[in-house]
């Protein structure tokens, strides 16, 4: 299992035209499906005028939550295609929505793979693609005298501290590298 996965990190642009019809792409960096339909509804409203806006989206670190959607282009011709650039960049948490405009010539089932493959290919080429890591959340409750130990451990495993209390129990939030969960649970709980 690996603890790492690879995502944009802002919004990105990309172009394509093919016999008078154009191609207008957008990758963006999304964490939930609400936020996927809050963009879709917003490219729908921005570019009412256009034939087609297509899309595809992969959330999670797991890469098992993914839709791709033609809007009335004929079948896996438009989704399938954008999805498939995503999953060849090995990304997720990204959306990638294509804005059609018919140029009057049809361009036939090839002719739409290849224009929403590369339209989509030219939005992920100007994206800054990072890696991120797959975190857990470690919470720990302590009485005050063991300050220094928690804070020795912290300090050698460098989690980010989400929250920290500190009454008659003290209680710190950390957020590690998955693979490194159970290591930093372990000397916790021998402070005990």
């Amino acid at each position: 299992m690996t603890d790492e996965y690879k995502t944009i990190s802002a919004t990105s642009e990309g172009y394509y035209t093919e016999k008078r019809s154009k191609f207008l792409a957008f990758a963006h960096h999304v964490e939930t499906v609400d936020q996927v339909k809050d963009i879709i509804a917003g490219y729908r409203k921005k570019y009412y005028d256009a034939r087609h806006v297509c899309y595809a989206y992969m959330l999670g670190p797991e890469r098992q939550d993914f839709r791709a959607n033609d809007d009335g282009e004929p079948s896996s011709t438009a989704g399938k295609p954008i999805l498939g650039q995503i999953n060849s960049n090995e990304l997720t948490d990204i959306l990638i929505v294509v804005v059609r405009y018919y140029g009057g010539v049809n361009l036939g089932t090839s002719g739409l793979i290849v224009a929403y493959r590369e339209a989509a290919a030219d939005a992920i080429a100007h994206a800054t693609v990072e890696t991120r890591q797959v975190e857990e959340l470690v919470k720990y409750s302590f009485s005050y005298p063991q300050m220094n130990d928690v804070m020795r451990i912290v300090k050698d495993m460098n989690p980010r501290i989400i929250s920290q209390t500190y009454d008659n129990t003290c209680e710190i939030v950390l957020s590690i590298r998955k693979s490194e969960a159970e290591e930093l649970r372990q000397r916790l709980a021998k402070l005990l």
